[in-house]
């Protein structure tokens, strides 16, 4: 690291991967093992002495471990069991120590004297059992991968192994599968080994008594219910039986009791359904390929009238947030998830929540709800009511075959713009993309939202108008104005405070910027300075 990597450093906040600490003369050793381990254990960064807590942090310089450097590292691998890297950087200000602190080993927490720390602010504190939990889930084998010796090729529904065999087939377009026999089509999908059944073929075609006998927990309950009140369900069904023998049933009925939605625009009428098919089977596939069978529970399907709540046992697979779940690829039951992308149910990149996203903003329904997820259940909710029948307007003029081609982010972008929100930093390149399209503009307005809708999406809504006033006035126009405003204050002159009240959309630094154009041009002059400054209009004699 250079002199300058350090100041870059000094912006950022301080969390789970980084610790700034004074040390000004000395910084306790096992301090420093405490937080090295605390660092390790929440994937590794860096402890950088040297440099005040608190923003905004200068450099202070430390004489901490000012002997021997090598000594000190050779001592912190021995207590913490893993390779730290010390750097020393002599900036301007004064000298910095940097420790590297790598990663614990997958599935490893490290501990000190029988805790196992991460951090808790600026603190130090025990880690929690369902932190723990998910550490040591880390380095478990993929449990649908397991062999069940107790299983028999006489537990498997031979119907719905040939259910499997059709996708497969269809799906990589090969007619070898069709002529195998059922325990090569096993052996092939790596879901029997040796002529060995794995759980995972039990998930997917065991009959009813046998995942009774051998794995009771493999089953999807499926409930609806005309509203929230306590009680009995309306209708339940118990699908303890393999996967591709109700997955049909199960959709089937959901839909019985699935409304269609009527949108309108002009002549045309549209049915939008409540309950999105491919949205409700992707939900499905993930509980049943996410869920964690060694925990007792069932999935559930809930359906009442205008939303699906859908949970499983097992909580987030580890690794995964709600911040990153639609970009993270964490697979708790592998082998499932490879079976379901064989035969085209699922794609291996993970894409299925990729793909409920864009159903709800295709449709302009509610995001999913993870309100209800914890550790130990994931539990998502999906809303069939249309938010913006408008909306659904705007994606007409679009067009359906064009937004075949965009990518989730760009989905995000045209929502996010249509409703005034900003920009997500991350979607910032979709938006360039949009705007290459000819269906984003830049408005004129320079804020927290700088992006609008072109104006040839807002004449194909009819709403030329509404462009216009989003847009804002273009620069020449602004200037006029507040030229205008000046000439009828004179002899006085105007004022800051009254030109925001021209342009409530601007702020100051913008009306600075209009009105110096205003000076370069000749047409004004200001006396006084700061907030005091009157603006006169410039004489022509």
């Amino acid at each position: 690291m250079l002199p300058k990597d350090i100041q870059e450093l000094l912006g950022k906040n301080e969390d789970e991967h980084i610790e700034f600490k004074k040390a000004e003369s000395t910084f306790d050793f096992d301090k420093l093992v405490a937080y090295s381990i605390a660092l390790a254990n929440e994937r590794g960064g860096m402890i950088v002495l040297g440099v005040t807590d608190e923003k905004p942090r200068q450099i202070i310089g430390t004489s901490a471990y000012l002997d021997d450097i090598a000594k000190i590292k050779e001592r912190l691998i021995a207590q913490v069991r893993l390779r730290i890297d010390v750097e020393e950087i002599h900036c301007p200000e004064g000298r910095v120590l940097v420790f590297h602190v790598p990663s614990r080993p997958i599935g490893m927490p490290i501990g000190l004297n029988g805790t196992y720390l991460m951090r808790a602010g600026s603190a130090l504190t025990g880690m929690s059992p369902d932190m723990l939990k998910r550490i040591f889930d880390e380095a478990e084998p993929d449990f649908t991968a397991e062999l069940c010796p107790k299983a028999e090729f006489v537990d498997l529904d031979l119907q719905a192994i040939d259910v499997f065999r059709t996708k497969w087939a269809l799906k990589s377009k090969s007619d070898r599968i069709k002529d195998l026999t059922d325990g090569q089509l096993l052996e092939d999908a790596e879901l029997a080994v040796g002529g060995t059944l794995t759980y995972a073929a039990l998930i997917l075609f065991g009959k009813y008594e046998a995942l009774g006998r051998l794995l009771a927990n493999a089953e999807v309950i499926f409930e609806y219910r005309s509203n929230d009140v306590s009680g009995p369900a309306q209708h339940r069904i118990e699908f303890r039986q393999g996967f591709f023998s109700f997955f049909d049933k199960l959709w089937e009925s959901i839909d019985l009791r699935n409304t269609n939605q009527h949108f309108q625009d002009g002549f045309f009428i549209w049915d939008v359904p409540t309950f999105n098919e491919g949205a409700i089977r992707e939900a499905i596939l993930n509980a049943v390929s996410h869920r964690e069978y060694r925990m007792a529970g069932s999935v559930f399907v809930r359906q009442y009238g205008e939303r699906i709540e859908i949970t499983n046992p097992g909580g987030l697979p580890s690794g995964v947030t709600f911040e990153t779940i639609l970009w993270t690829q964490a697979p708790r039951n592998r082998r499932l998830a490879e079976a379901f992308a064989r035969c085209g149910l699922v794609e291996r990149s993970g894409q299925g929540m990729n793909r409920i996203y864009e159903t709800c903003i295709l449709e302009s329904k509610q995001e999913p709800d993870f309100t209800h997820t914890d550790s130990y259940n994931f539990w998502i909710t999906l809303h069939g009511s249309i938010r913006q029948p408008e909306f659904l307007r705007l994606l007409e003029k679009i067009g359906r075959e064009r937004l075949v081609g965009f990518s989730l982010d760009d989905l995000f972008v045209i929502q996010a713009v249509y409703d005034g929100r900003p920009i997500a930093e991350r979607s910032k390149p979709a938006a360039r993309h949009l705007l290459e399209e000819g269906l984003l503009e830049r408005s004129e307005k320079r804020g927290i939202n700088p992006w609008m809708l072109s104006r040839k999406l807002y004449s194909s809504l009819g709403k030329s108008g509404v462009h216009t006033r989003t847009k804002g006035l273009d620069r020449e126009t602004n200037k006029q104005l507040l030229l205008k405003h000046i000439s009828n204050c004179e002899p006085d002159g105007a004022t800051m405070s009254e030109f925001l009240q021209v342009l409530p959309a601007f702020n100051r630094r913008m009306i600075q910027t209009l009105l110096m154009s205003l000076v370069t041009d000749g047409k004004i002059y200001h006396v006084g300075s700061t907030r005091s400054a009157r603006w006169h209009i410039e004489s022509k004699e």
